[in-house]
C-alpha cells in the first residue's frame, strides 16, 4: 500500500514503546509461626520445664533460676524406645491472665495450639506460697479461656521435683491431692524429679503409649 510504514519500521517502533508505570494492587500480611510438636510442656514459670525437656531430649533451653527464663520455645527429639521418637517443646510459663494477654500470654499460648498433647508440669516448692491443685486448675483455666478445643487437648499431670518432696509432709499430701484429681477426671499422674531423673521413665512410656494409640509416634532417625 502506497504511504505504508516499512513493515521493520513497523516492528521496531513495537518494540520500543513502553507505557509508564503505575501503582499496582498491594496488601500488608501478618505471618504468625505457630511451631508444630507432638508434646508440648506447660505450667507456671520455675516449674522445671527447661530441664524436663533437656533430659528427655538433646535440646539445649536456657535454664535458670527465675521466672520467665524461657522467652521462645525450644524444640526436641526424645525418644520413645530404639525405633521411635516424638518432638517435644518447652513451652514459656503461663500465668493467670494469660488468655488476656498477661505475661506474654497470647504469643505463649498459641504455641500450644498444634501440639498433639500436654504435659502439666506443676512445683511443689513451697516458696511459690502456691496450692498445687489450685495451680493446675488456673493453668487449665487460661487454656479454657484462649480455646476451648485447647483445654480439651489430652493432658499428663506431673508433679515435679520430687526431691524436695523428702521431709515436706505438707507439699507431699499437696502432690497427693493432686493424683487424687486426677484419678477423678481419668488425667495419668506421676511424680517426677527432672533434676535427678526419677519418675522420667515411666512418664516417657506414658507419653509413647498415648501417641501410639493415635499413631502419631514417627520413626526414630
Amino acid at each position: 500500500m502506497a504511504g505504508a510504514a516499512p513493515d521493520w519500521w513497523t516492528r521496531r517502533s513495537a518494540r520500543c514503546r513502553a507505557d509508564l508505570g503505575r501503582p499496582g494492587p498491594g496488601r500488608w500480611l501478618h505471618l504468625e509461626l505457630k511451631l508444630l510438636a507432638d508434646v508440648g510442656v506447660i505450667g507456671f514459670p520455675n516449674a522445671g520445664k527447661s530441664t524436663l525437656v533437656s533430659r528427655l531430649s538433646a535440646a539445649k533451653p536456657k535454664i535458670a533460676d527465675y521466672p520467665f527464663t524461657t522467652l521462645t520455645p525450644t524444640l526436641g527429639i526424645a525418644r520413645a524406645d530404639a525405633d521411635r521418637s516424638f518432638v517435644i517443646a518447652d513451652l514459656p510459663g503461663l500465668i493467670p491472665g494469660a488468655a488476656e494477654g498477661k505475661g506474654l500470654g497470647h504469643q505463649f499460648l498459641r504455641h500450644t495450639e498444634r501440639t498433639r498433647l500436654l504435659i502439666h508440669l506443676l512445683d511443689p516448692d513451697p516458696n511459690t506460697g502456691r496450692e498445687l491443685v489450685d495451680d493446675l486448675d488456673a493453668i487449665n483455666a487460661e487454656l479454657a479461656a484462649y480455646s476451648p478445643d485447647l483445654a480439651a487437648r489430652p493432658q499428663i499431670v506431673a508433679v515435679n521435683k520430687a526431691d524436695l518432696l523428702d521431709g515436706a509432709p505438707e507439699r507431699r499430701r499437696a502432690a497427693e491431692r493432686v493424683g487424687a484429681r486426677c484419678a477423678e477426671t481419668g488425667q495419668p499422674f506421676f511424680l517426677i524429679s527432672a533434676a535427678t531423673g526419677a519418675g522420667l521413665r515411666e512418664l516417657v512410656g506414658a507419653i509413647a503409649a498415648r501417641l501410639d494409640t493415635t499413631g502419631w509416634l514417627r520413626a526414630a532417625s
